[in-house]
């Protein structure tokens, strides 16, 4: 038996109990879970989203581990390695995969979604997408690497393009914000960070960012044309309010980029005129395939982008609910939760 935090469904607190340990099949691995990071779309699941498997459920997509056991099939795992199971597994065959976009993989599975995930001691998981954890890298703490990092990456990389020299506004510096700030700054942009939280606009600065405004006491399209000459060449929102996404289309320049990675059931509304006679093109993205995983592992490993500084909170699985109460809040950035 092993303990776990169960979702009962929307508007309950998790339970924590303790159920069955899982199973896994010849394809598969089970893995002792490190840590699990503490995720804004778990929110959004606790408050009425539907999942694709009805609860109860184990939430839980930033996921790090050592190797417990493994399926007869495995050849490229075995037990004790240190790994990092990303939050999107691939069926690697469909359309969108044979495209190189296995992140909107037509039968993708969510880790905490579509099977449990990893606000438990154990998790079982396909292996085949499972991703080996250098010893330079912190093992609890790298749990956050399987979304909110390489999350920002592919939105930096893949849809933004960002160049150097290019400049860029980031809307909503939290655990994903933060980290298009670093992906940015590191591939040469120059950074404008936005946020209503000062503390956060902050540590925006330390991780790259070379201006933080604050809506609140700056008008916020005044400053960033002043700083821009005309507006950015990429805009990121990450925080998921339309209202943000808007502002975020408002700040590009012509010809520029807006990339939507915010979540919201909400619809935007944006001027079809400007998005015509401006040429400015809007784009969603989601997640990270798993070939980019590797490419910011190495980039954490070398020190171009910081781990540790993301990680504001600690908890321990009978804290889960504070954890997921804090986050709604805003007063964390990213927080991780041990089970042992």
């Amino acid at each position: 038996m092993m303990k776990a935090a169960i979702f009962y469904g929307a508007s309950k607190p998790m339970k924590v109990e303790e159920v069955e340990d899982p199973k896994t099949d010849s394809d598969g691995i089970i893995v002792k879970v490190a840590a699990c990071g503490v995720c804004h779309t778990d929110l959004h699941y606790m408050k009425g989203t539907p999942t694709f498997k009805k609860p109860p459920l184990i939430l839980g997509h930033e996921v790090s581990g050592v190797v417990q056991e493994v399926g007869d099939k495995v050849t490229h795992l075995k037990e004790g390695e240190r790994v990092l199971i990303p939050a999107v597994l691939t069926c690697g065959i469909c359309p969108s995969c044979a495209k190189g976009k296995a992140n909107i993989c037509q039968n993708m599975v969510m880790v905490g979604n579509h099977i449990n995930g990893g606000f438990a001691e154990l998790l079982s998981v396909p292996a085949k997408d499972v991703v080996k954890l250098p010893q330079d890298i912190p093992l609890e703490e790298g749990a956050v690497i399987s979304d909110a990092f390489t999350t920002a990456y592919h939105a930096v990389k893949d849809r933004g393009n960002v160049r150097p020299g290019e400049t860029v506004a980031v809307f909503g510096c939290g655990g994903v914000g933060l980290n298009v700030v670093q992906f940015a700054s590191a591939a040469g942009a120059i950074v404008i960070a936005v946020d209503l939280n000062s503390r956060k606009l902050d540590l925006a600065r330390e991780l790259g960012a070379d201006y933080a405004i604050n809506p609140n006491s700056a008008d916020l399209k005044k400053e960033i044309r002043m700083i821009t000459r005309g507006g950015v060449d990429v805009s990121f929102e990450a925080i998921g309010i339309p209202s943000v996404m808007r502002s975020a289309f408002d700040s590009v320049k012509p010809g520029g980029k807006a990339v939507i990675l915010g979540y919201s059931g909400s619809d935007l509304v944006i001027p079809a005129s400007r998005l015509m006679f401006r040429e400015i093109e809007v784009l969603g993205s989601l997640g990270c395939p798993p070939v980019d995983y590797k490419p910011v592992i190495d980039l954490i490993s070398k020190g171009r982008i910081k781990l540790k500084p993301l990680i504001s909170h600690r908890f321990s699985l009978d804290q889960i609910n504070e954890a997921y109460d804090l986050l709604e809040q805003g007063k964390t950035i990213r927080s991780i939760v041990v089970p042992r």
